[in-house]
């Protein structure tokens, strides 16, 4: 999806919300949200669309909001306790794509309305989320580009769930593409600053030669850049979100130099929008594809969500 027709989905979205917002008034629906946690900027901001999205509706418009914290039997068990409230609209960002199918079944199956964003949850009416493998590889050309084409670089990856596949992914198809660059390391992260940390630095005294990283998201890639600024080395760092904290770094002319950037507030309007929209009868797509775009220095300093 390119820049005019996020723009004019967005503005077809709202479109929509406000014209449901006066034919609901009375009625509006329960809606239920279950994130994969929500100690991160990222799921912040799309909590505060949540709340926005709710406001547009009228102040009778009942929200429940649940944070897995990367447990899928707390998912399994928010969701559970969600559909017992009566939601007619959930939206599920899966802390395990496959993994939370049976509370999604079963809440279809009381004629619930279900859409996941950000990563795909398994039987739901729709999916809205990022084209995570044009972000591996924007990153990692990025990457390929800022340590001249040549030398050893390393994966920080994370979470096994569909978005972190697809980013690396693309980031190895981008790799490949470039002879002279050789992915000597692969290691787990979990997408968390403090773990990796620790990675980064193993991977740096294993590979004395290691020219890059690319992180598989921006709260893991702020961990690699405390053990790449620990190691006096000239090594390049690249990730994938477009968070305030990295972009920060960006724009400070650090050895993070770009994130392919994610618009997480887009997600959850247009996911919002879109449930709304089948709630009230609509066929609506099965699949909605948001547009990625790279920040580095040129355009760190103005960036954000």
């Amino acid at each position: 999806m390119n820049i005019h027709a996020k723009a004019a989905l967005l503005a077809a979205s709202a479109t929509l919300v406000l014209s449901a917002g006066a034919a609901l008034a009375k009625d509006a629906p329960k809606i239920g949200v279950s994130f994969q946690e929500m100690n991160n900027p990222y799921f912040i901001v799309m909590n505060e669309e949540v709340t926005a999205f709710a406001k547009l509706l009228g102040d009778n418009t009942e929200v429940y909001v649940a944070d897995a914290r990367h447990d899928v039997s707390k998912q399994l068990s928010d969701i559970e306790d969600m559909v017992s409230k009566g939601v007619n609209i959930l939206v599920v960002n899966p802390t395990d794509s496959e993994g939370v199918r049976s509370a999604v079944e079963a809440a279809k199956a009381k004629g619930v309305t279900v859409v996941s964003v950000d990563a795909q949850a398994a039987g739901v009416d729709a999916f809205v989320g990022s084209k995570n493998y044009d972000a591996g590889v924007l990153a990692c050309d990025a990457l390929i580009k800022d340590i001249g084409g040549k030398g050893e670089v390393a994966i920080l990856d994370g979470i096994a769930v569909v978005p972190i596949l697809e980013r690396v992914r693309g980031c190895k198809d981008a790799l490949a593409k470039a002879p002279d660059v050789k992915l000597v390391d692969i290691q787990n992260g979990r997408q968390e600053r403090d773990i990796a940390v620790d990675v980064v630095e193993n991977m740096i005294q294993s590979h004395p030669d290691l020219k890059g990283v690319f992180s598989v998201n921006d709260g893991g890639s702020m961990g690699a850049l405390a053990a790449i600024e620990g190691s006096g080395k000239d090594i390049v760092l690249t990730s994938v979100d477009g968070a305030p904290e990295a972009t920060k770094a960006i724009a400070a002319g650090t050895a993070f130099k770009a994130t392919a950037a994610q618009f997480p507030r887009d997600q959850m309007r247009i996911g919002l929008a879109i449930a709304l929209a089948k709630y009230m009868g609509a066929h609506v797509p099965a699949v909605i594809p948001i547009d990625v775009e790279l920040v580095d220095q040129s355009n760190a300093a103005t960036f954000a969500w």
